[in-house]
């Protein structure tokens, strides 16, 4: 399995000396060394970005990245803002299970979602067939079908 990382909020840190948050290092890998996960996977960081800072030449990055690996099962941590994006630009890949996650919060607080995010999205990554799906909030959504609620901070269906 193939993990892309491209910042977001899952991977923010708070810089006391500035006051801001910026994105760091990928959490990834001490989330599942935590969890004690046994799957097989390997780590590419692409972007240390917030999503709205993404553009369409790092989509088609990220869609470059998902059609070059040779894992058939990816999973991409991605900010929540423009997820939803990505997603449809990656729609169409064959022979591929994608899934992208983030967090309303970043995994480095004590209160977070990331953990569980990351934990669904690599249940799903394992489990569905091929395409394109966002796993947030405790629900998997197939690409195209899903928007941020920004007012209520969470994912829902569309349609």
């Amino acid at each position: 399995m193939l993990i892309l990382t491209t910042g977001g909020t899952i991977d923010k840190v708070y810089f006391d000396a500035s006051s801001e948050y910026e994105v760091g290092e990928p959490t990834v890998p001490h989330v599942f060394r935590e969890a004690a996960v046994t799957v097989d996977w390997r780590i590419e960081s692409l972007f240390r970005k917030d999503s709205l800072e993404l553009t369409d030449d790092d989509r088609t990055a990220i869609r470059h990245a998902c059609e070059e690996a040779p894992e058939n099962r990816i999973l991409i941590t991605h900010g929540t803002d423009t997820m939803c994006q990505t997603a449809a630009a990656l729609a169409g890949l064959t022979g591929k299970t994608i899934v992208l996650t983030g967090a309303l919060a970043p995994a480095r607080f004590r209160i977070t979602d990331a953990i569980f995010n990351l934990g669904l999205a690599l249940g799903a990554v394992q489990a569905l067939p091929g395409g394109v799906y966002i796993a947030m909030n405790g629900t998997v959504f197939p690409a195209g079908t899903v928007r941020k609620n920004h007012e209520l901070g969470r994912f829902e269906a569309v349609g």
